[in-house]
């Protein structure tokens, strides 16, 4: 927190400075005769009618009262990461975005419109890097009448907890009813250590075939999704065979583009689970990319898969980023679309 010269705390933050990364210390009232304080850090996306509104990293959006403020002030963008590599918001949206192709897509000043027949929100979003060219309420009509003619919910892939990222977008779509159905996390991290972990019995091949097919989570998969899946840079897909003819053990997918190593879709027999498969795999794909000449790794994975996030966090991962999609309300869908299943 932010003393004057006599010591005390003070409020250094006004509604001018909405768009920036803030800290304040608030004073909570629940009853009690001890006085008790909060912390709270996260872009300021709002300061209206005596309430401050900030939104965290995670994308938790906090309503403060101004006069419940003690101290505040105004803090560096993002902190500095402690390990792997560095890397920017944009550098890994565009990167991740190319991992998941759209089989169409359109330019709406700096936002990019993709639609992939509802296979995955990560291809059927908009991906808003830098202005739309026109007022945002005009913008958003724009992308409605776009999905609507493709038989398609709207959706707008925003970011927060990083530099660059969409705190304040992500504020002005809530008001205007947009819903966050789905949060995620982007993980990033070195590719050797994942390259250098045991292998055996992987087999890695170009093309998602029957038996990997048959071990993928999602069923009955139209051609369009499988032209996504194949999509990117480079595409590598691994199966660890099942005993006797049986369906794979366990499965994964790498693309590989410049320094970037994006893994995606590991997934393991339940009955075989916590026995090294799921490392197999992206070791695999890790030694792989390693010979295309990639660094570095990213990931995305969901906040409540506890398994997933222990064992990328033990192979050197980390969180760079939380990322959302945004829907548009209800009443302004196409009637009865719930076609999405993926994140």
């Amino acid at each position: 927190m932010e003393f004057s010269a006599a010591g005390r705390l003070e409020v250094r933050v006004t509604a001018a400075d909405v768009g920036k990364r803030v800290s304040v210390r608030r004073l909570t009232d629940d009853g009690d005769t001890v006085e008790k304080f909060t912390d709270t850090v996260g872009v300021l996306t709002s300061w209206d009618d005596g309430v401050l509104l900030i939104t965290r990293r995670t994308g938790e959006r906090v309503r403060i009262a101004e006069s419940s403020l003690v101290a505040a002030k105004i803090v560096p963008a993002a902190p500095a990461r402690r390990r792997g590599p560095a890397a920017s918001y944009e550098e890994l949206a565009r990167v991740s975005a190319r991992a998941w192709p759209p089989v169409e897509h359109e330019r709406l000043g700096g936002w990019e419109l993709r639609a992939a027949s509802g296979f995955t929100r990560r291809a059927n979003s908009v991906l808003p890097l830098g202005d739309p060219g026109m007022p945002l309420d005009r913008a958003l009509g724009s992308v409605r009448d776009w999905y609507a003619a493709r038989g398609l919910p709207a959706y707008v892939q925003t970011a927060t907890g990083a530099e660059g990222t969409q705190e304040q977008l992500c504020a002005e779509l809530e008001e205007r009813g947009w819903t966050r159905e789905v949060t995620a996390e982007l993980w990033i991290g070195a590719l050797a250590p994942v390259g250098d972990r045991e292998a055996p019995g992987v087999l890695l091949s170009r093309t998602a075939d029957e038996a990997w097919l048959g071990r993928y989570r999602r069923k009955g998969l139209s051609d369009v999704a499988l032209k996504v899946l194949g999509g990117g840079p480079s595409v590598w897909f691994a199966t660890v065979p099942g005993a006797g003819g049986a369906a794979p053990a366990a499965i994964g997918r790498c693309v590989v583009d410049g320094r970037w190593a994006g893994f995606a879709a590991v997934e393991v027999d339940p009955a075989q689970r916590r026995r090294g498969l799921a490392g197999a795999v992206m070791a695999a794909l890790a030694r792989r990319a390693l010979d295309e000449g990639a660094s570095a790794a990213w990931l995305q994975v969901e906040a409540d898969n506890i398994g997933a996030r222990t064992l990328y966090a033990g192979m050197g991962f980390g969180a760079h980023h939380a990322y959302h999609h945004y829907r548009a309300p209800r009443a302004q869908q196409v009637p009865g679309d719930d076609s999405y299943r993926s994140t």
